[in-house]
């Protein structure tokens, strides 16, 4: 699909935050797209998806990580029907691999529905037994140098903490004790920073090994992971994943390995791509100032999706 006389696009599925059903039930009852990719799913899982998700009571529950992932395929069927959209390369950014992975060819769609409902099930078994103390916070407006001087002082004072994703200037992730999240809210604060969300349970560090070890062994050993027919870019380092075995190692690192958004950027940059959609419930990517900097960003979401009109591109807006 690579071409050399044109500017190349990517597609972005992007990480997950809370998913609830007031927020988007009304638009996966509605969407033509959403409708089908739902039929598909309630015959991979032999129930109904919606009707899981409605009556969850957690924004990360198994059912509404499977919403979601649903969603973001959903929202790339509707870009490449509506707006031709023929991407040389695809993101999976945190979550969004699972719909990168389903994307790209890489897993028969109900396959992939059956892998984000198995991982998410793993996850829960872990955390009831590890890490039930630790919550990962989104912080933004808080530049390097302060970062490491805050994480400084809980270093002092031997607090637990890893910086579980750099996202934009001044946009971190940090994992930590949820005992310490209200004081560390308090110190980013006075420094001038922001807190945007908070996570629980925690993601992408280094002392997350175990779950991922947990899930090499009881869940993706499970599955047949092909080649991608349309190369990724990983979320941590940039490279470029081709092969079925890097593709299985990404979906391995994303429990152990920080977020990175900035190597994702240059990757993309130095393949020429101009345009850039995100397809999916994204509060964040089409947003960063990384992004928008580097490509005609055209967003479509939920909401987009219910407009009448053509979502616009970040010039028209």
């Amino acid at each position: 699909m690579m071409t050399t006389d044109q500017a190349r696009s990517a597609v972005v599925f992007p990480g997950m935050g809370p998913s609830r059903f007031t927020d988007v039930g009304k638009f996966m009852m509605i969407d033509p797209f959403v409708r089908k990719r739902l039929a598909a799913a309630d015959d991979a899982l032999g129930r109904s998806v919606l009707d899981e998700f409605r009556t969850a009571g957690t924004d990360f529950g198994a059912f509404a990580q499977v919403a979601f992932f649903i969603n973001s395929v959903a929202l790339a069927d509707r870009a490449v029907e509506t707006q031709g959209l023929a991407p040389d390369v695809c993101v999976g950014f945190s979550f969004g691999q699972k719909a990168a992975t389903a994307f790209s060819g890489a897993l028969p769609f109900a396959e992939a529905v059956r892998l984000t409902h198995e991982l998410a099930l793993c996850e829960q078994r872990f955390f009831e037994e590890e890490h039930q103390d630790l919550v990962t916070l989104t912080i933004t407006r808080v530049p390097a140098a302060a970062l490491a001087e805050v994480l400084g002082e809980l270093a002092e004072r031997g607090e637990f903490h890893e910086v579980s994703g750099h996202l934009d200037e001044g946009m971190h992730m940090v994992t930590m004790r949820e005992q310490v999240l209200e004081p560390f809210q308090r110190r980013i604060s006075a420094i001038g920073g922001y807190s945007l969300y908070s996570m629980k349970p925690p993601a992408h560090c280094r002392v997350l090994t175990g779950l991922r070890a947990r899930v090499e062994e009881e869940v993706l050993a499970e599955f047949d992971v092909a080649d991608p027919e349309l190369p990724l870019v990983a979320d941590h380092d940039g490279a470029l994943i081709t092969r079925a075995d890097q593709l299985r190692t990404l979906l391995l690192d994303t429990f152990d390995h920080p977020v990175r958004w900035h190597p994702v950027v240059d990757t993309l940059r130095g393949m020429d791509v101009r345009t850039v959609y995100v397809t999916g419930p994204d509060r964040l990517i089409h947003r960063l100032d990384v992004t928008t900097r580097a490509f005609d960003v055209v967003a479509l979401g939920p909401e987009q999706a219910l407009r009448p009109a053509r979502p616009a591109s970040r010039k028209e807006q």
